[in-house]
């Protein structure tokens, strides 16, 4: 059922309402009648008595009107195309002006004077617009007021509240998060069982802040609270509050608490709270509005009583610049991290996404989990879509392994670009940058196994892409293991490089991320034999883009980009050299990507093992043949 609480009207807003409605009508009549006495003033034009009479015996005058004031003359000829000229002078006791314009043959008449002429002149000319124009204004009042609470909105607060019928969601819904649901699971028992909490002297506590990355389910899970509670749920997004005039915001603020408390027990959901919530501190920029709303948000999360059931969740995914007094224990008790689920995670999230979806026998989640580490929930979602839009797409009934695997690949590499043909020269260079990327990976112990190795270009930009899946789930990587990524990243330049001779710029990524890693080796983990164990960056946005700042001196900085190069240099001679000791085999699984375009990590391993066994019966033949030398 849905509780949407209606915006009630005091006398205070309908006052407000009669005053504009009164200025903007003076404000319409005095338009009205200076844009009329305007618009007369350009149409008439008041000559002397003499000059009207000089015009008519020139036979300039065409007809006149005599009323009792005055005398309304029309010209033959009008001065300009655009308007009519009208001149008029004052009225003379002149016997002879008749005899005159007798004459000079002009056409002559007097007023008769209508009153209903003039009342109908008065409705059409003022009364008429002003009743459409009250109907236009109030219709736009209406509308604009409508579920904001007054005049035009200002002010009020433009909370949705939601009951658990319209949410739909519940803690079933929401997967790959355990320890965020089961602290906020506590607070939902507290809410249906305060008495059990209350013997022993705890509190509700005030709010709770979700944070994490974007797309990891921190409003899933503000709804899923609200369902599980069944109480009304207040939603807003940190903008809401914020407006061009100073003091709305707060406004908004105070009147949201009101509502609560009217409605207690009862959720307050406020998501992107950074919005409102930026630390005020001059280093992120000052704002007036936003301060006042911050302010008056503090107060009133002092100011309410936890005994009546009101909690407060917010969601944010930069934490490091909200203010550390909403920060502070009273305010918001507990910060619950919604961080990217882990492998069970992922399965969990697969199976809740894919339940109402039609799946083929073959189809094994525990293997999409394992080739989508980093996905947060919605990536996940999105996957399980496309794959059941591909199904469809090729006329199956039933969403197979393939698509999955697929759509792994739209979501992270983008759709195949098969409108992009490559020239023969390309298409043997990219296959040979591929194959040495996934020759150096099943060369080094340390490295990831490959999973598909592909030159079909994607819509992101990459001509071509080897998949690789972890064996398993790991939370640390070794120097090691860091290290035989280094040399895998440059393995597709230095295939190049061997081949051809030359380079080109497909390298660029691998580049760009190879750098990356070895500085985050060399000022993030320590691993630096020149550095030790001195930490040179700090991360910042580490829910976001996770950029890192450098904390020492410019003599220190340049020591680092020395240190990293030499690193980067290592990493690629060996991937070089590794590279050059099996060059038939890279030749041997090059030449065969380059004609199937994609192959499986099934595929390239049997290549390899096959080069590499007819390479040893080489070896021992070679042997068996030396003859035996003398001792």
């Amino acid at each position: 059922m849905n509780n949407k609480q209606p915006n009630k009207k005091g006398p205070q807003d309908n006052k407000q309402t009669i005053i504009i409605f009164i200025i903007v009508t003076l404000l319409t009549l005095a338009a009205m009648t200076f844009f009329s006495s305007l618009l007369m003033h350009a149409r008439s034009q008041k000559i002397t008595y003499d000059k009207f009479i000089e015009l008519v015996e020139e036979d300039k005058v065409k007809a006149v009107e005599i009323t009792s004031t005055q005398i309304n003359i029309e010209p033959k000829e009008q001065p300009s195309e655009f308007m009519d000229i009208v001149y008029y002078t004052g009225v003379l006791n002149d016997e002879e002006l008749i005899p005159l314009l007798k004459e000079h043959h002009v056409k002559f008449d007097g007023e008769i004077p209508d009153s209903s002429s003039t009342i109908l002149d008065i409705i059409f000319i003022y009364v008429l617009p002003l009743v459409l124009i009250w109907i236009m204004f109030s219709f736009i009042m209406r509308r604009m007021s409508k579920g904001s609470g007054g005049v035009m909105g200002v002010g009020k607060n433009t909370a949705k509240v939601y009951m658990d019928k319209e949410t739909g969601v519940t803690f079933k819904d929401v997967a790959g998060q355990d320890e965020a649901k089961e602290s906020l699971q506590e607070v939902v028992d507290f809410l249906h069982n305060p008495r059990k909490y209350m013997a022993i002297g705890a509190k509700l506590p005030k709010g709770a802040l979700l944070v994490g990355p974007p797309g990891t389910g921190k409003t899933l899970l503000a709804k899923a609270v609200a369902g599980e509670a069944k109480v009304p749920f207040f939603s807003l997004a940190g903008s809401d509050f914020v407006e061009m005039f100073v003091g709305v915001g707060a406004s908004r603020v105070r009147d949201l608490f009101k509502e609560a408390q009217k409605n207690a027990p009862c959720i307050i959901f406020i998501d992107e709270i950074d919005a409102i919530g930026k630390s005020r501190d001059s280093r992120y920029g000052g704002n007036d509005e936003r301060e006042q709303t911050l302010n008056q948000l503090l107060s009133e999360m002092d100011g309410f009583d936890t005994s009546k059931g009101i909690l407060i969740l917010a969601a944010t995914n930069r934490p490091e610049i909200l203010d550390k007094a909403l920060l502070r224990p009273g305010r918001f008790d507990r910060r619950i991290i919604v961080d990217k689920p882990d492998l069970k995670g992922r399965l969990e999230v697969l199976k809740v996404h894919s339940k109402d979806v039609l799946m083929d026998d073959s189809v094994d989640l525990e293997e999409i989990a394992m080739a989508t580490s980093g996905a947060v929930g919605s990536d996940l979602a999105n996957m399980i879509n496309e794959a059941a839009i591909l199904a469809v797409k090729n006329g199956r009934q039933y969403v197979n392994q393939s698509d999955l695997f697929e759509s792994v690949e739209v979501v992270i590499a983008g759709k195949e670009k098969k409108d992009r043909i490559l020239s023969e020269k390309e298409k043997r260079t990219v296959a040979y940058h591929e194959v040495g990327h996934a020759l150096v990976t099943a060369l080094l112990k340390d490295a990831e196994p490959v999973q598909k190795i592909t030159i079909v270009p994607r819509t992101m930009g990459s001509l071509g892409y080897v998949m690789q899946v972890p064996e398993e789930e790991k939370y640390l990587m070794t120097k090691d293991e860091l290290l035989a990524r280094l040399v895998t990243y440059f393995g597709g330049r230095a295939a190049e490089e061997l081949v051809f001779g030359t380079i080109t710029t497909g390298a660029s990524n691998d580049i760009e991320q190879a750098t990356n890693l070895a500085r985050s080796m060399v000022t993030r983990f320590g691993m630096s034999d020149k550095f030790g164990l001195m930490a040179l960056e700090t991360v910042e946005s580490q829910y976001l883009d996770g950029r890192s700042v450098l904390n020492c001196g410019e003599e220190t900085a340049a020591q680092i980009d020395s240190e990293v190069m030499a690193i980067l240099k290592d990493c690629y001679k060996q991937a070089k050299a590794l590279l050059s000791e099996n060059r038939k085999a890279m030749d041997a699984i090059a030449g065969f990507l380059y004609e199937k375009e994609t192959i499986t990590g099934k595929q390239f391993m049997e290549i390899f093992n096959q080069v590499r066994e007819s390479g040893k019966t080489e070896e021992t033949e070679e042997t068996a043949e030396e003859p035996p030398t003398e001792s």
